[in-house]
């Protein structure tokens, strides 16, 4: 594990002094080679044995280590982890799709170190105990949130998927206890999806799921369960690619827990696809 990828995992488990550090880490891992640890003191308005401590709470020896590992992650990144550019197309450079490769691990990474196995464990039993699964993702989230949708319906699961919250606020009227809202917002600040999780917990006293990105954010305060991704990188046209990658490996663990629970299941999916298929052959 790379010291940025331990960084973001403990992140939210650090305190406020700690959480300055990492994010000036995070934020400036190619610069951090200059400086000193007394000179990232001085940036940051600590003292330097904070900065010590900070390096030996992550398990390093000091911060000369945790500067080593960090610049080696970034030599990595940048060199694209010394892979064989003969494969690419000729005139094009190799790093952009090496080095995308090795962020998406970190990603993946990162995120299965934030999602201990019990806060799986806990959505997959919320989700297999449901009478009925509610849905829904705005924009761009709604992509993930019909897809899984999708997955648990061939699984015999009974879903609701809506993009809308109108239409969803009137299907949850026929919600039961015990029934799952699985709400998915990558930044968490829509205040209809606040309204909704808040209006579900209270009213048909059901589980909260929530998929958003690791960040303190408003949905994850109504969540019973909270499953986090972590995915960050400076390039515009990166980051949403790692978060892809990084959300879409958190779901599919989830998906083994619920297949691997109910042995019924496993043959309701094999049944379903089976029967899907010839409606998809010419």
């Amino acid at each position: 594990m790379t010291a940025l990828v331990k960084i973001r995992s403990e992140r939210d488990r650090m305190s406020a002094i700690e959480r300055r550090i990492a994010d000036f880490i995070l934020e400036n891992a190619q610069l951090l080679r200059d400086y000193s640890s007394q000179q990232l003191a001085n940036a940051l308005g600590i003292s330097q044995s904070s900065v010590v401590k900070f390096c030996q709470k992550l398990g390093f020896k000091g911060y000369p280590d945790l500067k080593l590992s960090i610049n080696e992650a970034v030599v990595r990144a940048d060199n694209g982890n010394g892979a064989d550019a003969s494969g690419e197309d000729a005139g094009e450079s190799p790093r952009p799709a090496a080095g995308l490769w090795q962020r998406k691990s970190e990603a993946e990474e990162t995120t299965r170190l934030i999602n201990p196995p019990k806060s799986l464990d806990a959505a997959a039993a919320a989700i297999g105990r449901a009478r009925t699964v509610f849905i829904i993702g705005l924009g761009e989230d709604d992509i993930h949130a019909r897809a899984f949708a999708l997955r648990l319906s061939l699984l015999g699961i009974l879903t609701v998927h809506n993009f809308d919250p109108a239409h969803m606020t009137a299907s949850l009227s026929a919600a039961a206890a015990n029934d799952v809202l699985l709400v998915f917002s990558e930044h968490g600040m829509q205040p209809a999806l606040c309204h909704l999780s808040h209006h579900f917990r209270a009213r048909q006293r059901g589980k909260v799921v929530t998929v958003t990105r690791h960040s303190s954010n408003a949905l994850r305060a109504h969540a019973d369960v909270a499953l986090l991704v972590s995915a960050h990188d400076e390039r515009a046209h990166i980051e949403p690619l790692l978060y892809h990658s990084a959300l879409q490996h958190l779901l599919d663990r989830v998906y083994i827990r619920l297949c691997e629970a109910d042995g019924e299941r496993r043959t309701r999916l094999q049944e379903n696809l089976e029967r899907i298929q010839p409606l998809l052959e010419p």
